[in-house]
């Protein structure tokens, strides 16, 4: 199947500001069919005007005069006509009169044809504002239609426009104040299934405004779990009283995607892919959202607009979701996780009156991020270091490299430091099982993991402690850790934290929260090669081992346990997004080999996330049992796997 952006679950979507002259429909016609030209170009399937577009908002009492109400109805048909050549829909801004009562409506235009008109519920009247006085509210009518010209038109605020490809595409409308309002219609519309919300705006500027009015479409695109999009009022409307600044504004979920230059005379649009199977998956998550009825009863009206091949995303697909791009915004964030693990850890440990912990440290990313938590959870409560009983375990595979910075990384924070080898006990097992010792298969690497954790609990019965676990959130999804060795523990507080966040939080402690030689320390562990050191290391002592040489990278199989798991899309979305975002890093093949990995151990190793230990949830991924992800140990991965082979 050929990537479109139905077939996919997008939507592109343009929010336009064209320019303008008050009270020359005939110009601002004109204005916003060159913007549809131009729009057209950049494959955009459905495109927002602001309100009253086609006469300007700020008419002022010339809104009492038949010439421009006719001028602006009798310009519907030409830019209709425009919608079915372009195969684009759009909504655009117009007073509307109807039995004695005149209305501030959005027109929605597909197929060459008016599909539907939605009039204003909320008349703002205060301040600067006297909409009252030329505008009645939809309140008012209890029409359902209204005719233009000859032709009858659907009319009323119960109207939800549904694109025919895509039914999971439900537009619902409202204009300007309507957002203000304490009971916005887009929360009803959303509730009756809209994903795309719509706002025609004319709202002027004062100071702080602007980040008023994002904060506002931000919220109000978050709590209805859809997109919306706003369209504003330029300044070429009247300056009279107030200034106009064109702001037009894309949000997903609370995310803005797209948001468009301010104060041009000259048209400016932003433009962003709506991500409709988002929006599915995150309202059939959130059972708060389907238990509650949209009340009323709906019209929908289908619409078509081009579907056209999708080549390249226009909206941002960061290829570390788990790891703020901004180096500031990342710095806080690595905060506040590392106070989510110290904080857990130290309730732990006050429960269970634990003063004394033992974790084994390799000189590797994630058990160095597990002692630095322990410390701080230790410097949290108060309690001396010494009780962190911190063990190195050399065995086959140990390096110099790493085992010397985790014996000087134990010796600096002040941790009680054993160094205990595990080669004697390992051999001499090997000998009771009937093990050359020599052959290097599972059993030989295996055999010391469980060596390491048999060593750990029993240490931690000599002092009465707790074992602390240093597997991470994406060795736990992928099944890269032995069972009932180093994936077992008596609390794992790295558990809720992806590997491609790892190495940032241990650089954020490196700077962060200390200096000096254990910085030095940290920098050189973070610049290590991801090891399970259970093979003997090469000629020249350095790790032969690589994790992601086996398994993949992790910059790739984060990126596909977010998109599988958190995001709930399927291999075929996922590869796509992929293809995307490494564009030039890795070749199709190279992606769908690690995919099929993925997804092959993703399933297997349900086992070992069956049974695991407490430890805190980060973010808003997790695989605990007992938390965020339930599934059956012995769920078949055969449909997934399936559909890659279809994408060779």
């Amino acid at each position: 199947m050929n990537p479109t952006f139905a077939n996919l679950g997008y939507l592109r979507l343009a929010v336009a500001t064209p320019a303008l002259r008050v009270a020359d429909v005939a110009f601002n016609v004109d204005e916003i069919l060159r913007v549809l030209e131009a729009l057209r170009e950049e494959d955009v399937q459905f495109a927002v005007f602001p309100e009253l577009c086609l006469t300007g908002y700020s008419c002022g009492d010339l809104f009492y005069q038949d010439l421009l109400l006719e001028a602006g109805v009798a310009a519907l048909p030409r830019l209709a006509e425009k919608s079915g050549e372009l195969g684009m829909a759009m909504v655009v801004g117009l007073p509307v009169r109807h039995q004695g009562a005149l209305y501030n409506c959005a027109a929605f235009l597909a197929e060459g044809r008016v599909l539907g008109l939605v009039p204003k519920t909320f008349l703002p009247n205060t301040n600067e504002f006297y909409e009252e006085r030329w505008f009645a509210s939809a309140r008012e009518s209890r029409a359902t239609e209204v005719r233009l010209g000859d032709v009858p038109v659907p009319f009323g605020t119960d109207l939800l426009f549904r694109w025919r490809q895509r039914p999971d595409c439900l537009v619902g409308i409202e204009i300007c104040e309507d957002l203000w309002a304490v009971q916005p219609p887009s929360l009803a519309q959303a509730l009756a299934g809209a994903t795309v919300l719509v706002n025609c705006s004319a709202s002027p500027e004062i100071l702080g405004k602007q980040a008023y009015r994002r904060a506002l479409v931000q919220s109000q695109a978050a709590r209805c779990l859809a997109a919306y999009a706003y369209a504003s009022a330029g300044p070429g409307e009247s300056s009279t009283d107030l200034v106009y600044s064109g702001h037009g504004l894309i949000a997903e979920n609370g995310q803005v995607l797209a948001e468009s230059e301010r104060f041009c005379f000259e048209a400016r649009w932003a433009i962003s892919d709506v991500d409709l199977l988002r929006l599915s998956q995150e309202r059939l998550r959130n059972n708060s959202f389907s238990a509650q009825a949209a009340p009323g009863a709906w019209r929908l009206i289908d619409f078509s607009c081009a579907d056209r091949p999708l080549a390249r995303l226009r909206r941002e697909i960061p290829e570390r979701p788990f790891v703020p791009s901004g180096e500031e915004e990342r710095s806080e964030r690595c905060g506040e996780i590392f106070a989510l693990q110290t904080t857990a850890l130290a309730k732990r440990l006050r429960h269970t009156g634990s003063r004394q912990v033992v974790i084994g440290i390799s000189g590797g990313l994630d058990s160095t991020l597990a002692l630095l938590v322990t410390v701080g959870a230790f410097d949290k409560l108060g309690l001396e270091r010494k009780g962190i009983h911190a063990l190195t375990l050399p065995g086959f595979g140990t390096t110099t490299r790493t085992r010397g910075n985790a014996e000087q990384l134990a010796d600096l924070l002040g941790v009680s430091l054993r160094v205990i080898s595990i080669d004697a006990a390992v051999l001499q097992h090997f000998a009771d099982i009937g093990h050359d010792g020599l052959t290097h298969d599972i059993t030989f690497e295996n055999a010391q993991a469980r060596e390491r954790t048999q060593i750990l609990m029993d240490v931690a019965n000599q002092v009465g402690g707790l074992v602390i676990g240093t597997g991470d959130l994406s060795e736990l999804a992928l099944g890269w850790c032995t069972y009932n060795a180093d994936h077992m523990s008596m609390y794992g507080v790295n558990a809720g934290v992806p590997k491609t966040l790892v190495r940032y939080l241990v650089e954020w402690c490196a700077h962060a929260r200390f200096s000096g030689a254990v910085s030095e320390v940290l920098e050189d562990i973070c610049a290590t090669p991801v090891s399970p050191e259970l093979l003997p290391p090469d000629a020249n002592g350095d790790i032969r081992q690589k994790t992601e040489e086996q398994v993949g990278p992790y910059l790739l199989h984060d990126f596909f346990l977010f998109q599988a798991v958190r995001m709930q899309f399927p291999p075929r979305r996922i590869l796509f997004l992929a293809e995307q975002v490494f564009a030039g890093q890795f070749s199709r093949s190279e992606l769908l080999k690690w995919l099929r990995n993925f997804y092959r151990r993703f399933f297997s190793q349900q086992f070992k996330r069956s049974c695991l230990p407490d430890g805190p949830k980060i973010g808003s991924l997790a695989l605990s049992p007992r938390g965020d992800w339930r599934m059956p140990s012995d769920a078949s991965a055969a449909l997934w796997l399936a559909e890659l082979e279809g994408l060779e």
